[in-house]
């Protein structure tokens, strides 16, 4: 897709030429697509819009954005549209051991705390926005090389809106980019190529088989809700994109959902203290996460500090 000198987004790919979205058809989708995905597009995105909806407009022969936005309101077949939006609005950007001190405080922190406290009873992690599933694989390597992963009742979930991301993450099948922070001998020790010889990596079966992979949206409570009561639960580099209604609905959910002694893992890039959430920023095992607000867990024999960091005031943000 590119602009052309009147401001207009032309499709050479698909065959049509499409305006940039006029101001009250924006509005109209902005509104609905935050509603059903939590996607939220400010008047700055609106050519950002239009570029990812232009396909899917001129893939079912509609020659406007508003003809588009009736399709998804009232068509027959609207779920399916929904389901193709879903896999259009996900960012595909993701690599294993981001921000890997979050992994190393799950495997020698939490976890060994969790078992110390609830021998008998799984761990269950949740990797929420997991995209085509490299986050997952990365707890399950950094467990694994805590030694607990073969030892303890570990459960890991990876779900995402997108079937289709949720599709190559059961496909499980990795290029050069998803490795650019994992460490090499990792690397070596915990995946092979792949047997048709195209240069891609899957995971050994030890780790692939401690994953399970749904697709659940989550502004939707009832796709979140059985995957909210998880002990740990990573939802990291989605709420960017989240308008902050929406991020209110999902912290909502975990706070009802997630064990008193559970932990709540953001982006670096993300902070839920200017928000009115019943959640508290605080530092266990040198990472910064979330924990209920007046329920913070013990850990290693003694509480989590609270968090103090630059331009993040250390506080309690109760939600009314």
């Amino acid at each position: 897709m590119s602009a052309d000198g009147g401001g207009r987004l032309a499709s050479t790919i698909y065959g049509a030429e499409l305006a940039t979205v006029p101001q009250p058809t924006f509005s109209f989708l902005r509104d609905l697509i935050v509603q059903r995905t939590g996607v939220y597009f400010d008047e700055p995105k609106r050519d950002l819009l239009a570029d990812k909806l232009a396909e899917l407009v001129t893939a079912n022969g509609l020659t406007s954005f508003l003809d588009y936005y009736y399709l998804l309101r009232y068509d027959a077949d609207a779920e399916r549209h929904w389901g193709l939006l879903m896999d259009r609005l996900a960012v595909p950007e993701t690599f294993f051991w981001r921000q890997s001190e979050h992994l190393r405080t799950v495997a020698t922190v939490v976890a060994p705390s969790h078992f110390a406290a609830h021998p008998g009873r799984p761990l269950r992690i949740w990797s929420a926005a997991c995209c085509t599933g490299e986050e997952p694989v990365s707890l399950a390597i950094a467990l694994a090389e805590a030694g607990l992963l073969s030892t303890w009742p570990i459960e890991i979930v990876g779900s995402d809106g997108s079937a289709a991301m949720i599709a190559r993450a059961r496909q499980a099948r990795y290029g050069e980019r998803s490795f650019r922070q994992l460490p090499p001998e990792l690397k070596a020790k915990y995946f092979v190529p792949a047997a048709d010889g195209d240069g891609t990596f899957t995971p050994v079966k030890c780790i692939s088989e401690r994953i399970h992979y749904v697709v659940a949206n989550l502004v939707r409570p009832s796709e979140i809700e059985p995957l909210a009561s998880a002990d740990i639960v990573f939802c990291r580099n989605v709420f960017i994109y989240f308008s902050d209604d929406a991020i209110r609905a999902v912290i909502r959910v975990l706070f009802e959902r997630m064990p008193d002694e559970g932990y709540l893992f953001v982006g670096a890039a993300e902070s839920l203290t200017r928000l009115s959430v019943d959640f508290e920023l605080a530092e266990v095992g040198g990472s910064f996460l979330y924990v209920k607000t007046g329920r913070r867990p013990r850990v290693e024999g003694r509480e989590p500090r609270t968090a103090s960091v630059p331009t993040v005031r250390a506080s309690t943000v109760r939600g009314s």
